[in-house]
C-alpha cells in the first residue's frame, strides 16, 4: 500500500507589456493584488535590433524572439533591472545570453543547482559562449582555469550558487571585473527557498551592492503578485520592472483525479500512464513515496527511473541522463528534479501528492508540453495528502529573542564564525546561518573573513530605516501565514468545480480569464452536461478521457 509519509532580433512580435506587482491589500476579506500594466515598453535602437537579429540566426540557429523575450532584452540593453515572468519553454536564457554577447563585461548568472548550472553551462559552450561555472563540485584545477578565465576577461557568462556569491573572497574576485548584468534564474527560489533551507538566498542583495549595484535580470515561470513583489523588494528592482507575459499554455490541458482511499492510488497512476506511452514525470512530494512509487512501477515492467535529493550524486546524474536520453520513459521524482531541464516532448506530468502551493505546481506541470504539442498535468487528489505539507510547515518559527541572541554574539571589530556563534548561543548550526541571513539582509550585520579562512560575520550599525528585529520577526510570520494561505489554495484548486486554468489564473496572475479554457476536466464536465450527445475528449488529439 503506498501511503503519504510526511517524514534572436525582433522579427515584430508585438511587445508584453511591463506589468506592477502591487502590495497585499490589508483589508479583510482579503483580495488579490492585480498586475498593472505599465505606459510604455524600452524601445530597442535599430543597431541593436540589427545585431540581435544576426546573433539570433549565426549563434543560436533561431528566427523570431518569442512573446516577451524582445521587451525583456530590449530593457536588459537599456541597463534597467527586470523582473521577467514567462512560463516554462518561453526562452527565459536567451535573455541574458543573446545581451550577453553584446553588452561590455561578464554576465554573471546566480543558479540554483549545481546540476541544472553544468547543463546550462555545457550548452552555452555548444553555441560557442565563452562560460565559466562556480560551485562546490570544481576541482582544484578547474576551479584555477575558471578564476583565470573571469580575471583575464575572457569569460563572457560567469555561474554561480548563491553560496559561492556570499562568499567574500569571491566577491572581491568579481569586484574586479567588469559586470555588465547580474542574472538571478528562478528567482521564485529567494522566497521559496531563503527564509528555510537556503539562507544564501537572502545574501543575494548584499552582493549586488558590494558590487556597486550593477543592472540586474531575474527570471522565474512563476511569481503571484505577493511573490513578485517580495522578489523586487529583496533585489531592489523598480515597482515598474516587471515583464510578465503570463502563464497562459493552451497545450496544457489539466485534470485533478480524486481518490478517498490511499490503496486507490497507484491503480489511478498506473490508469494514467496506460494512456500515454509517451516520457513524462510522475512527482512525489516525499522521497519515501518517490521509493515506493518507482517500486511498484518498475514490478509492472514499467521503464521507470527515479530521482530525489537523498541518492548519490553519480546515481541522480545516471537516472537524468537515461531519461533525457530516451533510455527511460517514466521518471519518479521530488521537486529536486527538474529545474532547468529542457526535455521538450514530455507528454505528461502527474503528481502522486499535491505540492505546497500553485505556483509550484505550475511551476512542475508546466514542465510538459514544452514542445507546443498537447500534453496533460494531472493530480491524484487525496485530502489526506495536505498533512504532508503541513509537516514540512510545521518548522519553528524564529523569534525576536534569537535574532537578539545571534547579535549579541557578533563584534563589531572581530568576525565570528558559525561554530563560534553555536557555541555562545547553543543553537543548531543551520537555524543560525538562517538568523544570520535575515540580520544581514537588514544590514544588522555583515560578512567578512574569520580565522583560518572561514567566512565570518561582524557586527553593523543598520542604516536609518532599516527593519527592527521585531518587524524582522513579524515579516517572517507574514510569510509563514502566506505559506498556509498557498497550501489551501492547492486544495481548493483541487476540490474546485471551475475551470482550472481559471483557477490557475486567478491565484498566479490576480486575475481570472473570462471564459473557461474549454479542455480542462471541469471544463469537459460541463460540456458533457451542456450537450451529453456530444464526445468531449479530455485533451486535443483524440486522446481518451481520463477516469474521474
Amino acid at each position: 500500500m503506498l501511503q503519504a509519509h510526511p517524514v534572436p532580433e525582433p522579427v515584430p512580435v508585438p511587445p508584453v507589456a511591463a506589468t506592477v506587482v502591487a502590495p497585499p491589500a490589508e483589508a479583510e476579506p482579503r483580495r488579490r493584488p492585480h498586475r498593472r500594466r505599465a505606459a510604455t515598453a524600452t524601445p530597442l535602437p535599430q543597431r541593436s535590433a540589427r545585431q540581435i537579429e544576426r546573433l539570433l540566426h549565426e549563434v543560436f540557429g533561431l528566427q523570431d524572439l518569442r512573446p516577451g523575450q524582445q521587451e525583456v532584452i530590449a530593457r536588459v540593453l537599456a541597463g534597467q533591472s527586470t523582473l521577467a515572468i514567462m512560463p516554462t519553454g518561453a526562452g527565459k536564457s536567451l535573455c541574458y545570453q543573446l545581451p550577453a554577447l553584446m553588452l561590455p563585461g561578464c554576465t554573471l548568472v546566480v543558479s540554483p543547482l549545481i546540476a541544472l548550472m553544468k547543463d546550462q553551462c555545457e550548452k552555452l559552450r555548444a553555441h560557442g559562449l565563452a562560460a565559466v561555472e562556480f560551485n562546490s563540485s570544481l576541482d582544484a584545477e578547474a576551479l584555477a582555469a575558471a578564476e583565470a578565465a573571469l580575471a583575464d576577461g575572457s569569460a563572457r557568462i560567469v555561474l554561480v550558487t548563491p553560496e559561492r556569491l556570499a562568499d567574500p573572497d569571491f566577491l572581491a574576485l568579481v569586484r574586479r571585473c567588469r559586470i555588465a548584468l547580474v542574472v538571478v534564474d528562478e528567482a521564485h527560489c529567494i522566497v521559496e527557498w531563503g527564509h528555510d533551507f537556503r539562507p544564501a538566498f537572502l545574501e543575494i542583495g548584499a552582493a549586488l551592492r558590494a558590487l556597486g549595484q550593477p543592472p540586474l535580470l531575474a527570471l522565474t515561470a512563476t511569481a503571484p503578485p505577493e511573490t513578485a513583489a517580495e522578489i523586487a523588494r529583496l533585489l531592489g528592482i523598480a515597482r515598474s520592472g516587471t515583464v510578465d507575459a503570463g502563464i497562459w499554455r493552451g497545450n496544457l490541458h489539466y485534470a485533478v483525479v480524486p481518490l478517498t482511499e490511499a490503496d486507490d492510488k497507484l491503480q489511478a497512476l498506473q490508469d494514467t500512464l496506460q494512456r500515454c506511452e509517451e516520457p513524462g514525470i510522475v512527482y512525489t512530494a516525499t522521497v519515501r513515496a518517490a521509493e515506493e512509487v518507482h517500486a511498484a512501477l518498475a514490478a509492472q515492467g514499467l521503464s521507470v527511473g527515479l530521482y530525489h535529493g537523498k541518492l548519490r550524486a553519480a546515481e541522480r546524474h545516471a537516472a537524468q541522463d537515461a531519461f533525457m536520453e530516451g533510455r527511460t520513459r517514466v521518471m519518479v521524482a521530488t521537486n529536486a528534479f527538474g529545474m532547468g531541464i529542457d526535455k521538450a516532448d514530455l507528454r505528461f506530468v502527474v503528481h502522486y501528492q499535491m505540492p505546497a502551493g500553485l505556483d509550484a505546481y505550475y511551476q512542475e506541470s508546466g514542465r510538459a508540453g514544452r514542445d507546443g504539442l498537447p500534453a496533460r498535468c494531472v493530480l491524484l487528489y487525496q485530502r489526506r495528502d495536505r498533512s504532508v505539507q503541513h509537516f514540512f510547515l510545521g518548522g519553528r518559527a524564529y523569534t525576536q529573542a534569537e535574532l537578539a541572541r545571534v547579535l549579541a554574539a557578533l563584534s563589531p571589530d572581530t568576525p565570528t564564525d558559525l561554530a563560534q556563534l553555536q557555541q555562545d548561543t547553543g543553537l543548531p548550526r543551520a537555524r543560525i546561518a538562517a538568523l544570520l541571513a535575515l540580520l544581514l539582509q537588514a544590514r544588522h550585520c555583515r560578512k567578512a573573513r574569520a580565522a583560518e579562512g572561514r567566512a565570518g560575520w561582524l557586527a553593523a550599525t543598520a542604516p536609518r530605516g532599516a527593519p527592527t528585529l521585531e518587524a524582522l520577526v513579524q515579516a517572517e510570520q507574514a510569510r509563514r501565514q502566506e505559506k498556509q494561505r498557498k497550501l489551501q489554495s492547492m486544495v481548493d484548486y483541487a476540490e474546485s468545480g471551475a475551470c482550472r486554468w481559471q483557477v490557475l489564473q486567478e491565484a498566479l496572475e490576480g486575475e481570472r480569464r473570462a471564459e473557461g479554457c474549454g479542455q480542462c476536466d471541469n471544463c469537459a464536465r460541463m460540456l458533457r452536461l451542456a450537450a451529453p450527445d456530444v464526445l468531449v475528449p479530455a485533451m486535443a488529439g483524440g486522446a481518451p478521457p481520463l477516469r474521474h
